[in-house]
């Protein structure tokens, strides 16, 4: 089993940055793929980015892109979010989700291991 747990949400003012982290812990050697997703109040869970297992290749939602910024360190079984330019559309409870092998990134049953998730609130 892994076990996921996200930090770094808050409340910041629109245009602002906030990085997320998600420490994974268990058997974090068989984790391939991560991701972040996201849920707004009354909407479906959203890809936001998936990155492989040694960051060559990362996938954004064209929502994020060019804003937002997924990366990952193995030796601290870590995978982070960096957001810049927030806007309140992004205001949701953000989730970080690992798999133990390739899958397509924006596929969230793809991953079978999910955090509790952390709220971000942007204020226009």
């Amino acid at each position: 089993q892994v076990q996921l747990v996200e930090s770094g949400g808050g409340l910041v003012q629109a245009g602002g940055s906030l990085r997320l982290s998600c420490a994974a812990s268990g058997r974090t050697f068989s984790i391939i793929s991560m991701a972040w997703f996201r849920q707004a109040p009354g909407k479906e869970r959203d890809f936001v980015a998936a990155i492989s297992r040694y960051g060559s290749s990362t996938d954004y939602a064209d929502s994020v892109k060019g804003r937002v910024t997924i990366s990952r360190d193995n030796a601290k079984n870590t995978v982070y979010l960096q957001m810049n330019s927030l806007k309140p559309e992004d205001t949701a409870v953000y989730y970080c989700a690992a798999a133990p092998r390739a899958v397509p990134g924006n596929s969230a049953p793809a991953y079978p291991y999910w955090g509790q998730g952390t709220q971000v609130t942007v204020s226009s």
